[in-house]
């Protein structure tokens, strides 16, 4: 589960989270219509997908060294476990979740044959994360559930804490604003 015990969520955010699909659709029959919900989750599962084929292109690429593949491995993980979530939300609430597509599809969309090290690989991680951090901060007052909002931030700080890690790896400065995701 997302919260990894340290946090709470509500009720339906639970449900959502964890599939339980008839308590859920019970919570939209009184709060309105989930097609916009649903639509928002899906976009937001297919930025999954990709980060996912990204990871995985940037692990098959030979150009990661031992311990940062370990980190990107790990990084992947935790998009995986978006992808089930988003996923799991989706068909809970009665939605068709988008499918991933092939890793051909996401090695040719990323320009993956142009990565030629390790710096390559990692800025391009790192511009999927802030691009996937700024989406689901961007997306946050479209939902009509209060609770997607709350997972929504949620995911917004996982792929901050990711973007923070790489861009610390490349030797990146932190942002000298504040308030700079989700602009």
């Amino acid at each position: 589960m997302l919260n990894g015990g340290k946090a709470v969520l509500s009720a339906s955010a639970v449900l959502a989270l964890s599939g339980a699909g008839g308590a859920l659709s019970h919570a939209y029959a009184s709060s309105g219509d989930a097609s916009q919900d649903v639509a928002i989750l899906n976009v937001a599962l297919a930025l999954e997908h990709e980060a996912i084929g990204a990871y995985q292109l940037g692990a098959e690429s030979g150009l990661l060294a031992k311990d940062v593949l370990g980190v990107a491995v790990q990084f992947q993980s935790h998009h995986k476990a978006h992808r089930d979530a988003l996923a799991d939300a989706i068909r809970a609430m009665g939605g068709d979740a988008v499918d991933a597509k092939d890793l051909s599809e996401y090695a040719s969309a990323l320009n993956a044959a142009s990565l030629s090290s390790q710096t390559d690989v990692l800025k391009l991680a790192a511009r999927l994360e802030l691009g996937a951090a700024n989406a689901y901060l961007g997306v946050i007052p479209s939902f009509q559930s209060q609770d997607l909002a709350q997972v929504s931030a949620r995911l917004a700080a996982d792929e901050t804490m990711h973007w923070t890690a790489l861009s610390s790896v490349l030797g990146a400065p932190l942002p000298k604003n504040a308030l700079t995701f989700g602009a």
